[in-house]
């Protein structure tokens, strides 16, 4: 009996051990998040300066920097399709230091479009929340006959191939906006891609190329001014800069839809405490007005969803876009 009773207590600690150890890791990490963050935080950037990302980041950092009452550094680290960002994030320790703006080129494409990524998204990163979901207006030179998506789909039929749209490069957003068009309205249209929206933009002002699919900020002046003409948005909801330029499933291509969008993510291993205090971070700055308002104006909504809820939107992007690039036959620039 006292051999016995010896034994349920040597099995009851036994059983207790793994749960103190798990009690001990929760109460360190709450600790560590109480005094995160003590030193600057590193956001990288993934993209040159003065594009979409670039903007958001250096948005986000500034605001990150207020409410966190430490430096936000934004660091912009190209190359490569932005996996050189990506990859500068998933090497680094899971403290929370290092932070990176994802968004669907890195997030969603590159996984299909480079054969050996180095990285894989669901496995290396940690999603903190989605900041904000842009759509883009397709864009064509005045010239061109048609003046609506409609009248483009039927002109790209009777000229097969004739027809150019530019983007920033293979796998760009511009470029999955486009092969989304060119598949479910069942066109031909030649991608030409740039190093960058704005060199295919300026093609396309000269009249080199006939569309483009580019942000709101960027084709915006250009169509009141008159030099582009507006033929759709590529998301799901109108713009509110141009409440009369219809999506492009309006205009008969049902279930199109291409949205970019652009999230904050931490290295895979940083303790849900300190993800859990960068979300709530990120989710006071898009409340406040001004960032709120600014996102809006160029056409993007903010967002703010939960890590796991995060992570299962990049999932389903995934799996959205694979078939996409494939059938594009696309390949790394």
């Amino acid at each position: 009996m006292k051999l016995s009773a010896h034994r349920r207590r040597a099995q009851s600690s036994s059983c207790l051990r793994p749960l103190a150890f798990a009690a001990l890791a929760f109460s360190a990490g709450i600790a560590a998040a109480q005094d995160y963050p003590a030193k600057p935080i590193r956001l990288i950037i993934p993209f040159a300066p003065g594009g979409t990302n670039d903007v958001i980041g250096r948005l986000m950092a500034a605001k990150l920097s207020e409410l966190l009452a430490q430096q936000v550094v934004p660091d912009n680290r190209t190359g490569a399709g932005g996996t050189v960002g990506i990859e500068q994030v998933v090497k680094a320790p899971a403290d929370g230091y290092s932070l990176v703006i994802g968004n669907i080129a890195t997030l969603a494409i590159n996984p299909t479009l480079y054969p050996k990524l180095s990285y894989d998204p669901l496995r290396d990163l940690q999603p903190v929340t989605l900041i904000a979901k842009t759509p883009q207006l397709l864009v064509s030179h005045p010239s061109l006959p048609a003046k609506n998506v409609r009248q483009l789909i039927a002109l790209a039929k009777a000229k097969p191939g004739e027809l150019a749209y530019g983007s920033g490069g293979n796998g760009s957003g511009a470029h999955i906006s486009g092969e989304m068009l060119k598949m479910l309205a069942k066109i031909n249209l030649t991608h030409i891609p740039y190093k960058g929206v704005g060199p295919a933009q300026i093609d396309l002002l000269a009249g080199q190329i006939q569309l483009v699919f580019g942000g709101v900020p960027s084709t915006a002046p250009q169509i009141r001014s008159g030099r582009l003409r507006g033929l759709g948005v590529t998301g799901a909801q109108r713009v509110a800069s141009f409440p009369d330029l219809p999506t492009i499933a309006e205009s008969g291509v049902p279930g199109y839809e291409s949205t970019m969008w652009y999230g904050v993510l931490a290295p895979a291993g940083t303790s849900q405490a300190v993800v859990m205090k960068l979300h709530a971070a990120v989710n006071r700055a898009l409340r406040m007005p001004d960032l709120g308002e600014r996102l809006r104006a160029d056409g993007s909504e903010p967002s703010g969803m939960l890590p796991d809820e995060f992570s299962a939107f990049i999932k389903s992007e995934l799996a959205r876009w694979a078939p996409v690039i494939r059938a594009s036959g696309a390949k790394p620039d």
